[in-house]
């Protein structure tokens, strides 16, 4: 066994990659259910608008951010794992751990999102509204197969997605490296102060605010952008649910389970990955 994969078994990246896995999980059972509940017939919220879902997925984002923030970096999205790492923010070693983790980590969220609302799926007769629980679709989509349609789709959808995306993972960085006292905490240690005995709990507390705003962060996101694609703004919480809506039956999905668009999937896997590249590139230019 080589040192780079010794290091990328370590128990620390072992637990991190465990933290990643369910904070994935919760992301999605969290953000999908909330479409579950708005989309699907039958169930309490149905029908009752956006900003359930917008604010539904902000919560998403920043629960596991407050729980395992200080654990794995509460990454849980592909393209902000990437970003970092050609950054060089982010160790390459444990790249292939978090990515393998939050993607296992998305399909079982999404799995739980049908178990809870399994009996609403056979309700539902819009086959949009079932795939629209699990993954994006551009409202630029006719539902036809022509090649018009789907370059249409395409081109709108990229644009949705790189641009929520770009402001996610600049915003994110920002929040989380200049919050209010970071120059204090910075100067503190320069100084030969113990950073954790004088500034742990400053340091603490304002990152901890900082999450938050990276939740609300994401619900502005999604109420602002997401009429036109859904966003995805991240490949896990795309790929692996389609892949999942694509594999389970209509016995489950119920007869109007509909197509699991494969030809748009590429669109939020690239477009939220070229975004984090640059975004942190561009944080990283400025402020690191």
């Amino acid at each position: 066994m080589n040192d780079f994969l010794k290091e990328a078994l370590s128990h620390d990246w072992i637990i991190k990659y465990i933290t990643e896995f369910i904070g994935t999980a919760l992301m999605v059972a969290l953000g999908n259910g909330s479409v579950a509940n708005v989309e699907l017939k039958g169930t309490k919220g149905n029908k009752s608008g956006w900003l359930v879902i917008g604010f539904g997925y902000g919560f998403a984002v920043m629960m596991p951010a407050l729980m395992f923030g200080d654990v794995s970096g509460n990454h849980i999205n592909p393209a902000f794992t990437i970003g970092l790492a050609v950054a060089g923010i982010f160790s390459w070693v444990a790249v292939p751990g978090y990515l393998i983790a939050q993607l296992l980590g998305a399909f079982l969220g999404q799995a739980i999102v049908v178990w809870v609302h399994q009996p609403y799926y056979l309700k539902t007769e819009n086959p949009n509204n079932i795939l629209g629980t699990f993954s994006t679709i551009s409202a630029a989509d006719d539902n036809s197969d022509s090649e018009e349609n789907h370059k249409r789709a395409w081109l709108n959808g990229f644009a949705n997605e790189f641009a929520g995306s770009f402001i996610l993972f600049f915003g994110a960085l920002a929040l989380t490296n200049n919050y209010f006292g970071h120059k204090l905490i910075a100067q503190a240690t320069q100084l030969g102060y113990d950073k954790e005995a004088i500034a742990g709990q400053m340091a603490n507390g304002a990152l901890s605010v900082a999450h938050i705003g990276v939740g609300f962060l994401v619900a502005a996101l999604v109420i602002s952008f997401g009429g036109a694609t859904g966003p995805a703004l991240n490949p896990a919480r795309d790929l692996m649910p389609r892949l999942l809506h694509h594999l389970l039956p209509t016995s489950v999905l119920g007869e109007h389970k509909g197509d699991s668009k494969w030809w748009y999937a590429w669109v939020p896997v690239v477009a939220p990955t070229v975004a984090a590249i640059l975004a942190i590139w561009l944080f990283k230019s400025l402020y690191l």
